[in-house]
């Protein structure tokens, strides 16, 4: 929750996958009971998924920005395969690298 607005640093893959398996857990549930249910859902965590998508770039070591490339059909799949990547295991511009921060 304390991430759930923040735009700078680093998620790594296994906090990324693990929100949007939630994420979409969810919102099939609540499309099943209640398809306004589902939209308000959608809406509520819009900026979340937006915050966790910059910060998983950042720990690939591509600013945030590449999201707007989504926009363009097709290039959601270079997002996708940039959210498959590893971690860059130094310190980048975004901030320590994941396993620094213990």
């Amino acid at each position: 929750m304390r991430l759930s607005f923040d735009f700078k640093g680093r998620t790594g893959r296994p906090g990324f996958w693990y929100f949007t398996l939630f994420q979409i857990v969810i919102l099939v549930v609540l499309q099943i009971v209640s398809k306004s249910l589902a939209d308000l859902a959608l809406l509520v965590t819009l900026v979340p998924m937006m915050a966790i998508w910059f910060r998983r770039l950042h720990d690939t070591g591509r600013s945030g920005i590449w999201l707007l490339a989504g926009l363009i059909p097709l290039v959601n799949l270079v997002l996708i395969y940039f959210a498959v990547l590893e971690s860059h295991p130094e310190e980048n511009s975004w901030g320590p690298a994941l396993a620094d921060l213990d």
